[in-house]
């Protein structure tokens, strides 16, 4: 059986990001061996023979079913009114966990909580508001996990309150600014969700904001996820070094049909992405990954997913070279400090 290989974008009709050397390294690191168009275009697909070994390793059919007991411990996760965020939050108060529901919309989160049982909270934060942040961030007392998941995807260009670009605003800063000020109370860990899209990002230090190049919401998104790694493996190094015991975690979905999707603003993106919806595992599949990453005993700065990409038995997944460089991972958090005035805590 032949492997396929994969294609640049332009088969879902978005623009080819990736340059001919950028290409090659990622067909090494990942090489379908069950693809879709679709799934190849999003870099959804397995692993390559050379990663196996270690990507692979440890893979296993676990669930939600088979979460321990969160008695006694808090869990904030943002993002929790839908989506993965719900599932999550849903499944970790059904544990025993008390969890609070770090929502821009408290009606909707109050929605949302009325359908979990255990010990829930909804508090309003907006991470497109470092004011919002910061008042957020006081109200906590302690916290044990950090669940970073709220997220929004290629929407059009818009502005934080901040002046950030949205989605390196909400993905990215947002969550950079809560996680430092929340750091010194976190007991256990922080789990940052990121994309396989992330495999398409490229960080531009010299204008990660959008204001001199044209924007392209795909290219946006890209960037904001792969900043979300670079973040998870920068805030792993700063934490050993300061010989803090709280891990920094990474997860992410696989392609999950949720409402993260048909926000980009025009008609034939909604259209494409109600489609694509139908070939997409569920939310409940998406957020096992989560919650795998906040329950298992896993190394610092280990990334969490399906072994395909977008399906399959959680495990580690692997992640761009681009996402490994430790060079751009420490100037990313010095500017991402600069820009949000919040810097390492401990």
């Amino acid at each position: 059986m032949h492997t396929l290989r994969p294609r640049p974008l332009r088969q879902i009709h978005t623009p080819n990001i990736l340059t001919r050397t950028q290409y090659r390294s990622l067909s090494l690191t990942i090489r379908p061996t069950v693809a879709t168009p679709l799934g190849t275009a999003l870099g959804l697909a397995g692993t390559s023979e050379a990663t196996r070994g270690t990507t692979l390793a440890g893979m296993s059919d676990w669930t939600a079913a088979d979460l321990p007991s969160f008695a006694g411990r808090t869990v904030i996760v943002t993002g929790a009114n839908s989506g993965l965020g719900e599932v999550t939050a849903h499944e970790l108060a059904r544990v025993g966990a008390k969890v609070i529901l770090a929502v821009r919309n408290t009606a909707k989160g109050d929605a949302a909580a009325a359908g979990m049982s255990g010990d829930v909270e909804v508090r309003r934060l907006d991470l497109q508001d470092l004011a919002s942040v910061r008042e957020f961030a006081d109200g906590v007392d302690g916290v044990d996990v950090l669940v970073n998941n709220a997220g929004i995807m290629a929407v059009p260009y818009a502005q934080t309150a901040d002046g950030f670009e949205s989605q390196l605003g909400t993905n990215h800063l947002g969550h950079f600014a809560l996680t430092n000020l929340l750091l010194p109370k976190v007991t256990d860990r922080v789990v940052t969700v990121s994309s396989m899209m992330h495999l398409f990002g490229k960080i531009s230090l010299k204008d990660l904001n959008w204001k001199a190049r044209p924007y392209s919401a795909w290219l946006a998104y890209g960037q904001a996820k792969l900043a979300n790694l670079l973040f998870t493996s920068e805030l792993q190094h700063r934490l050993d070094a300061s010989g803090s015991a709280v891990k920094s975690l990474a997860a992410h979905p696989g392609y999950s049909a949720t409402n993260l999707q048909g926000q980009t603003g025009n008609k034939i993106g909604t259209k494409f992405w109600k489609a694509a919806n139908k070939l997409g595992t569920s939310a409940d599949f998406g957020a096992r990954q989560t919650l795998y990453a906040v329950a298992k005993d896993l190394p610092g700065n280990s990334f969490v997913g399906p072994r395909f990409g977008a399906r399959g038995a959680t495990g580690l997944s692997p992640r761009s070279p681009l996402a490994r460089s430790k060079s751009t991972a420490t100037a990313l958090w010095e500017l991402s400090e600069q820009l949000t005035d919040v810097k390492y805590p401990l």
